[in-house]
């Protein structure tokens, strides 16, 4: 028997989530509290189909995935019309966060591997979220310019910033010089030697509590038209 529409996975909602996002993002609207409020349920019936999210990590949905990339708002609030492409989304983060936060600014998604990004168009358009397009491509096969660039830790920075270093627009227009933002943890002083002039590491634990924040860190590299690093 067909489930009544009252109990389809992306009408379930998670009020304890929502609760943490508004312990730290205090204004959301209605409708990005109800977005928020569907991700647990949703993540929870495509998880069981495609995995995109460790089975020991689902339970912490909010914290380790949610809370985790909403970590960039906290470093910028981008400005709308604002071009950003997240690169090797998996499921959609933090694109999906960053797009219920900024619903008048573009995102990109990308990833390589079809099944994610078959995740990411039923959740998004599950939530009805206008503002995510989406490719399964590979970064080095974009031929297009972004304000900001977005991952999380999808791979080693050096790595990183070679795929994206020509795709970084040079159309200026919010608070914070385009960039690559970069989600990543641990101890980085070896990661990022050759970046360390530039590089500017914003440290979750200032803005968010728990453990799990204790070593997270926004690594935000400006774009400078004039060098190139490596």
């Amino acid at each position: 028997m067909d489930l009544p529409d009252n109990t389809h996975p992306a009408f379930q909602t998670d009020k304890n989530g929502v609760e943490l996002i508004n312990q730290y993002f205090p204004n959301l609207t209605p409708t990005q509290q109800e977005q928020f409020a569907q991700l647990q349920s949703l993540y929870e019936h495509w998880n069981s189909q495609i995995n995109v999210i460790s089975r020991k990590d689902i339970d912490f949905l909010y914290e380790k995935h949610v809370l985790h990339s909403l970590g960039i708002a906290k470093v910028i609030e981008f400005k709308p019309q604002t071009n950003i492409m997240d690169v090797g989304c998996g499921g959609g983060f933090p694109g999906i966060p960053l797009a219920i936060l900024f619903p008048e600014v573009n995102f990109y998604l990308i990833d390589s591997i079809g099944k994610k990004i078959k995740v990411v168009n039923e959740i998004a358009h599950s939530l009805g979220l206008k503002n995510i397009r989406t490719s399964p491509i590979r970064a080095e096969q974009v031929n297009e310019k972004f304000e900001f660039i977005i991952s999380r830790a999808v791979t080693e920075f050096s790595v990183f910033y070679r795929w994206v270093q020509n795709k970084i627009s040079k159309k200026q227009f919010n608070n914070l010089p385009n960039g690559i933002l970069y989600l990543k943890g641990g101890d980085l002083t070896e990661e990022f030697k050759d970046f360390k002039k530039r590089v500017i590491f914003y440290d979750l634990k200032d803005y968010f509590k728990g453990d799990f924040f204790e070593t997270k860190k926004v690594v935000y590299l400006p774009f400078d038209k004039n060098k190139v690093i490596l």
